[in-house]
């Protein structure tokens, strides 16, 4: 599988296709021939216009918004009576679940495709869509939820009057998910959206929305194999969408199944490198390069995750969005921290590389610090380790006004492991551990945002790390079994679990932990597997 990985991503080496459509915009086209499932709207436009629109809003369902953006945009040009091109245009220059706050050219090209869509409307159906969309782009605010909340009402208004209509209630399913990022009973509206999107996906077995949306929908703590039949299906639909390859892999990072994300995302990387957005690299590809190095380090495969890094370096600028940020930030932080190379870790240096506006992307910046942070602490330098924490302190803050109010709530589980980690340097190993379940229970208050594949370093991975070093195996096992839990089948997890059991003088469960340790990592590069071998050649 390693090997397989570096060879797939040695060919995105290739160049790009030539870019078109959209005059803001240029993104490779996906060729008229690829398969991306059945869409079948019926927009109120001429016959052409309307294979045309369902191929555009098919992308969209993808996820694909550039595209789709620059496809809609043609039929507009085209068609400019097609109503549903103008929607379109609008709909895809903001993404709920990602919370991404458009500029202000943005707000005013989607006020100007709605004006241009409500002239040219005569359907009622498409009038309701076009008015959910209208309430994204209507409200004076800075604030991305005002506006995101004025769309997801929308579309409730739309289900109601068409629950039939796929893709209208595959639409409503994610203004469900969009609603549950904030929302208190996550839980319900999971399950609504669950509900609605199997019973399109039964209807229809090949609609992109029902099975992307289903994804998002059970990548929950706890719903991951709610989906497993559809999750499966999706690259048979899109086999060249770099998005739709990427997507079955949060269904697996929630399993624990690290062949089946490095499969997915190698796939996904190869197809997203022929994608370049205004002479970048579209994010799709370092999207699933980070998901790659994620699965193979959980492998203890770090020189495959540092070919691969290295290669997605070599390929040259990456689109400067939010994901592109984040995952720039994150990778190199992952290598270090989960290898745990302190040196190296200490060394990372935030807001890195420089194209990047890094002023908009406070948690992105906040996984550097956190892994500077850590370095510095486990290598002794206790002053960079407080500075990385106090950095850590206003970046969360930054993020209270954030599109996306997660974000806050993400660097502050960061910071409190860090203080933990700081406290426990410092001989207040009680406050340590107080500080790590606050972490711990902050995490839970929150789902995993669909950007990352995982935390650098989860609280109570680190509590037992913690617990052990203070000679505490038994709560220190504990510990680790609740974090394997929230994030099954984690190499240090696992080693941890194996340590704890074995300083507890409990044989069995540390066999059992280092049967799974093997069984997840056969082929580990790290010193720390040979405790696993020995207890397993023992058995």
């Amino acid at each position: 599988m390693t090997r397989i990985s570096v060879i797939l991503l040695a060919v995105m080496l290739a160049p790009g296709v030539a870019a078109q459509h959209d005059q803001r915009y240029a993104e490779a086209p996906v060729g008229a021939e690829q398969q991306i499932g059945t869409v079948a709207f019926g927009a109120d436009c001429v016959d052409a216009a309307q294979q045309a629109f369902d191929r555009a809003l098919g992308l969209m369902h993808h996820m694909m918004y550039v595209q789709a953006r620059g496809e809609f945009a043609a039929i507009a040009e085209a068609h400019p009576d097609c109503a549903m091109a103008h929607w379109g245009v609008a709909t895809t220059l903001f993404q709920p679940l990602w919370a991404t706050t458009p500029s202000d050219a943005d707000i005013a090209r989607g006020r100007d495709a709605i004006e241009q869509a409500r002239a040219t409307v005569a359907d009622e159906r498409e009038q309701t869509l076009i008015e959910a969309t209208a309430a994204f782009f209507e409200p004076e605010t800075d604030r991305q939820w005002d506006r995101l909340s004025g769309w997801t009402d929308g579309m409730a208004t739309a289900y109601q009057a068409y629950p039939d209509d796929h893709d209208i209630a595959a639409l409503y399913a994610l203004s469900l998910l969009t609603e549950a990022t904030r929302a208190d009973d996550r839980d319900a509206l999971h399950d609504e959206a669950e509900a609605i999107l199997k019973r399109v996906w039964q209807e229809e077995s090949t609609h992109p929305g029902a099975i992307h949306y289903a994804i998002h929908a059970t990548d929950a703590d706890g719903r991951a194999e709610n989906a497993l039949e559809m999750v499966e299906s999706y690259g048979k639909i899109a086999p060249n969408v770099p998005h739709a390859l990427h997507m079955p892999s949060h269904i697996y990072v929630r399993l624990g199944d690290w062949p089946q994300v490095i499969d997915w995302n190698a796939r996904s990387a190869e197809v997203a490198r022929e994608h370049d957005v205004n002479g970048a690299i579209s994010f799709h590809y370092i999207h699933a390069v980070d998901y790659l190095v994620y699965g193979h380090l959980q492998r203890g495969e770090d020189s495959a995750a540092e070919s691969i890094y290295q290669t997605a370096l070599d390929e040259g600028r990456h689109q400067g969005t939010f994901p592109g940020a984040f995952h720039l930030a994150a990778i190199p932080a992952r290598l270090a921290v989960e290898q745990r190379d302190w040196e190296a870790a200490s060394t990372i240096e935030p807001r890195v590389p420089d194209y990047i506006a890094w002023d908009r992307f406070h948690w992105a910046e906040g996984l550097s610090w956190y892994a500077r942070g850590l370095g510095a602490v486990h290598t002794g330098d206790l002053e960079a380790a407080h500075e990385a924490e106090q950095r850590l302190a206003s970046l969360a803050e930054g993020a209270e006004s954030a599109a996306d109010a997660r974000f806050s709530v993400y660097i502050e589980a960061d910071r409190h492991i860090l203080a933990g980690f700081i406290a426990h340097a410092e001989g207040d190993h009680e406050r340590a551990i107080e500080l790590m379940r606050t972490a711990g229970e902050l995490e839970s208050s929150v789902e995993k945002h669909p950007v990352s594949p995982g935390a650098l370093l989860p609280p109570y991975e680190a509590l037992g790390e913690v617990l052990l070093a203070l000679d505490r195996p038994g709560e220190a096992l504990a510990a680790f079994e609740q974090s394997d839990q929230m994030w099954p089948g984690r190499y240090n997890t696992l080693l941890g679990a194996v340590r704890a059991a074995e300083a507890a003088g409990d044989t069995d469960a540390a066999t059992s932990w280092a049967a799974r340790l093997l069984e997840i990592a056969p082929n580990a590069e790290r010193d720390t597997i040979d405790q696993a071998k020995v207890l397993a050649q023992r058995d």
